[in-house]
């Protein structure tokens, strides 16, 4: 179980991060989720003045359980199979 409080925006800054969900939304990159475990989201100004939107996964990373059998690298196969 994950449970943040969101960052807070002023309402003024609010308009183009609102805009943006809305996009993402409706194009079906997100969809709406009722889950115990969050992810915070956070828009970071850019120098241009608009936002980017980012996730900050380091609290579910902290509790998430390792593979013990993680997928071998791509390189590390095209090696062995290298003149087969």
């Amino acid at each position: 179980l994950i449970s943040e409080t969101p960052y807070r925006m002023a309402p003024t800054e609010l308009v183009e991060p609102k805009k943006q969900l809305e996009d993402i939304l409706s194009k079906g990159f997100i969809r709406s989720s009722v889950s115990l475990w969050v992810a915070l989201v956070l828009f970071v100004k850019k120098k241009d003045g608009s936002f980017r939107l980012c996730i900050d996964y380091r609290r579910l990373n902290r509790v998430t359980v390792k593979n013990l059998y993680p997928l071998p690298r791509i390189d590390d196969l095209l090696d062995q199979l290298r003149g087969a």
